[in-house]
């Protein structure tokens, strides 16, 4: 379903991405975070609906849809090293370190640092070209609304 997507995504030289092809980049790399310990639990699926609801300017019904398209891509997307520099390559700054927050969002959904899943957040963030300082300001502006 998504094998174009996907090529042109890990392409040598891949193009900037249009809108409904970054937020289904990104989407899908909130999913891969919030199945990295073994369980995608409804309070994870809730959380990222609400995220692509605000992050988007989506409908419930359009968060819920783009979430599950997120599903499937994560499912058939390459291994995390080459998906986020695909992403790098194709994704303004801004946009990926938007994304990190949303991704802190999720890891801090339950209160607990799971070791899986701060594991792949040290890895995500500089493969997307996060700077550490940016990712640990994202994670503190988290914590601070909690």
């Amino acid at each position: 379903m998504f094998a174009d997507f996907l090529r042109r995504l890990t392409a040598p030289a891949p193009s900037p991405l249009n809108d409904s092809d970054a937020r289904l980049a990104l989407g899908a790399l909130l999913v891969r975070l919030a199945r990295a310990d073994g369980s995608y639990a409804q309070d994870e699926i809730d959380l990222i609906d609400r995220i692509l609801t605000t992050r988007f300017a989506l409908s419930p019904f359009e968060a819920t849809a783009l979430r599950n398209q997120c599903e499937s891509l994560e499912a058939e997307a390459p291994d995390t090293v080459r998906f986020t520099r695909a992403i790098k390559d194709a994704v303004a700054y801004e946009a990926r370190e938007a994304v990190i927050e949303a991704m802190w969002e999720v890891v801090l959904a339950d209160g607990v640092r799971d070791a899986q899943e701060d594991s792949l957040m040290r890895m995500i963030a500089p493969l997307l070209g996060v700077e550490d300082q940016d990712s640990n300001r994202a994670r503190l502006r988290v914590e601070g609304r909690r």
